[in-house]
């Protein structure tokens, strides 16, 4: 039996992640939550982690920063992004380099949960023993 699909939740702000934590969790997901880049990173959560949300701007390692080392080291991984700096600089290179979508804070939620859907059943059809 497959297990549940893990959405990790990278974000400075600590009430960010516990309602992106919330809403993942609602929808029958597994979430893990990590207060900087290099928190994930240093974690033995990205081989179990299906897709990740991240903020952009975060002190230390950005989530641009974050998405850069994860294809770096030839990680796959489906990346949402979520902002309150909704430049179109910043959103052309993450959508550029692969992100699976960039949201505006305060996202809708709605919108957020059918791309973390579309991501995790297009990587379930990939990799069924998830």
């Amino acid at each position: 039996m497959p297990q549940t699909p893990m959405i990790s939740i990278v974000d400075d702000d600590e009430s960010v992640r516990t309602a992106t934590e919330g809403l993942i969790r609602s929808l029958g997901y597994r979430a893990r939550t990590f207060a900087s880049a290099e928190e994930f990173l240093g974690s033995d959560q990205l081989a179990a982690t299906a897709c990740l949300i991240t903020d952009v701007q975060m002190p230390g390692l950005s989530g641009l920063d974050l998405q850069d080392r994860l294809i770096e080291h030839g990680c796959d991984m489906p990346v949402i992004f979520v902002t309150a700096l909704p430049e179109e600089a910043i959103r052309m290179r993450a959508l550029g380099a692969g992100a699976a979508g960039f949201f505006r804070k305060p996202f809708d939620e709605e919108s957020l949960v059918e791309c973390v859907g579309r991501v995790v059943t297009a990587k379930e059809g990939l990799f069924p023993q998830l």
